[in-house]
């Protein structure tokens, strides 16, 4: 029998062949020839306890022993189950995989379904689980059989379905034959505590595809319906059932190689949840809408003038950031940790405003939602003269961005919240319109970067996109015309230039502004360029259909972490606006 655990790690595979599993409360990543390189248990932000996609040791391998073989695999629509297949010489075998739903915080349930398509698939198991990002071992509870218990790092593993024996190097492996048209089903429990009972394969799936039924709209009447699916499917799987989502299910996938840009994105930012609550709320006002109103607002309710950008998926504050003795994903070094945490950004109260708004337009926003909207009116009130690190998290400058994204979250709630209080929001945000037209709009027309930077900045779309100035305002027209002759290219858009470097040498297309820029044609009516913007930007997905935060455009490659929560947001709100659907 080959030897899986001989290899520390499974070698490295491009981003744009994985796979992702989520059940809300964390997320695995399945490489190309069925070997599970990434997930953290019991939650987003805990250790890892199979950490080989960046580096680190830990997997669970399941593939065909017949070395002569191609690789293939798909969702199932509408769903985060995940299919791989293989053709060998000898036979055709697929794995069906997911994990469990309905979840719980403390406990995952990993199901694997191995069926022979064709010929009698004979298949290598290896499980080889290293809590604490490899720092700790699981020690087996009794010896090799079909139900198999260890714990370590302060889990419990159960796993079932085939009798493993412990391999040379520590972890299990097996070799198993599944005959023609049969499957085998395989189950693997990770815990704070050994569960009561043997969990049960079948009643599982059966769960689980029912939650998925029930969890995803039909998406029938946007531009892309399998597509909006999809990506509303990636945000429920990355949604916790305490309300956060995270941005991404993984840490330290480089944006560039030896660049240095390799970041934790297992936490929830503010600005990130209000995208994917106000994409949802572009379709309809679903359960994801109600989740991102319910976490938004109760930290602003709980934090008032300390309300951070980002926050852990349960609302605690996100850890420092601190480096990791593993060798990291190819071209890139590992951390854990993001401190985005500490950071002043201003344009998250604009996006909880326009979030806010929303909910109140779809008569979704309660008594604790309308106190959560007025904290942010009284922070917006407080800060927005303030230098911020703005949407890129970068040095304190007065980003345009930022205050145009107020703008139109202060005027989207005085349209959503007639009252007394209207008049007032809509005078601030007459204010700050004002003064950031004083200092950051050109001579030309053209909205500035910074008000000490003339540059393009491809993130001042989607405020215009949303209505933060009046209609007819000659420069939004003006600056998208602006950005899109400076920063698009090949039908691609990257956020900012870096100095006098080409576009594409210092960073890929940045997949969110590329989706923005499809917004903002349409809401100038420019259904040409709007529906160009968007079928070319929804191209950069790998042969999964998952989005990373860039594209590298000349190697065609997923760069940066995965899933990329945000692109997958406005995917799903510009298919939904193009369709018809009218701007909030």
């Amino acid at each position: 029998m080959e030897d899986l655990l001989s290899a520390a790690v499974p070698a490295p595979a491009v981003l744009r062949d994985h796979a992702f599993l989520g059940d809300g409360e964390r997320g695995a990543v399945v490489g190309p020839q069925g070997e599970v390189v990434w997930l953290c248990a019991p939650q987003w932000h805990d250790d890892a306890v199979f950490a080989a996609l960046i580096g680190g040791p830990g997997h669970y391998t399941v593939r065909p022993q017949n070395a002569w073989r191609v690789r293939g695999g798909h969702y199932e629509d509408g769903t985060l189950i995940h299919v791989s297949r293989w053709v060998t010489d000898e036979a055709v075998i697929e794995c069906r995989e997911a994990l469990a739903l309905p979840a719980a915080r403390d406990t995952l349930v990993l199901l694997r379904r191995v069926r022979a398509v064709r010929g009698e698939a004979r298949v290598h198991l290896a499980l080889d689980p290293r809590p604490g990002f490899g720092a700790d071992v699981m020690s087996e509870d009794r010896g090799a059989t079909d139900a198999h218990t260890a714990q370590g790092g302060g889990l419990h593993l159960w796993f079932g379905g085939v009798a493993v024996r412990r391999g040379p190097g520590g972890g299990w492996q097996a070799a198993f034959t599944v005959p023609e048209g049969e499957e085998r089903d395989l189950v693997l429990r990770i815990g704070r505590r050994p569960p009561d009972t043997a969990p049960e394969p079948r009643r599982l799936w059966r769960e689980t595809e029912e939650a998925w039924r029930a969890a995803v709209p039909r998406c029938l009447d946007t531009a892309a319906p399998r597509d909006a699916r999809h990506a509303y499917a990636v945000l429920h799987g990355l949604t916790s059932s305490a309300g956060g989502m995270v941005a991404a299910a993984t840490t330290s996938l480089p944006e560039r190689a030896e660049a240095g840009r390799n970041y934790d994105y297992r936490y929830t930012w503010i600005r990130d949840q209000c995208y994917a609550g106000l994409a949802v709320a572009a379709h309809g006002p679903h359960p994801l809408l109600d989740q991102a109103v319910r976490f938004v607002s109760a930290r602003l309710l709980t934090d008032g003038d300390r309300f951070r950008p980002a926050y852990t998926v349960d609302g605690a504050p996100v850890a420092e950031e601190r480096p990791l003795p593993l060798v990291g994903y190819p071209g890139g070094s590992d951390f854990v940790g993001n401190r985005a945490g500490r950071q002043f950004q201003l344009d998250t109260y604009g996006e909880a405003l326009q979030l806010l708004a929303t909910a109140a337009r779809h008569d979704r926003l309660d008594r604790d939602g309308q106190r959560a909207a007025e904290i942010a009116v009284q922070g917006v009130e407080r800060h927005w003269r303030q230098a911020d690190a703005g949407i890129w998290e970068l040095e304190e400058r007065w980003w345009t961005h930022s205050r145009l994204s107020i703008v139109a979250g202060l005027r989207a709630l005085a349209r959503s919240l007639p009252g007394p209080a209207a008049r007032s929001r809509g005078d601030l945000a007459d204010a700050v319109e004002a003064e950031t037209r004083r200092r950051c709009l050109r001579s030309d027309g053209v909205w500035r970067r910074a008000e000490d930077d003339e540059g393009a900045e491809g993130a001042l779309l989607l405020p215009m996109a949303r209505g933060c100035l009046r209609p007819g305002d000659p420069s939004t027209y003006r600056t998208r015309r602006f950005i899109e002759e400076r920063l698009g290219e090949d039908g691609y858009l990257y956020r900012f230039r870096h100095g006098d470097r080409p576009l594409g040498e210092a960073e890929g297309a940045f997949l969110l502004c590329g989706f923005m820029m499809a917004l903002a044609a349409h809401a100038e009516g420019d259904r040409v360029a709007a529906f160009r913007w968007f079928e070319r930007t929804r191209s950069a997905c790998g042969t999964p259909g998952l989005f990373a935060e860039e594209y590298d455009v000349q190697q065609r490659q997923l760069r940066g972490n995965l899933p990329q929560a945000f692109v997958h947001a406005l995917l799903l709100e510009a298919g939904a606006r193009l369709a018809g659907q009218e701007p909030d």
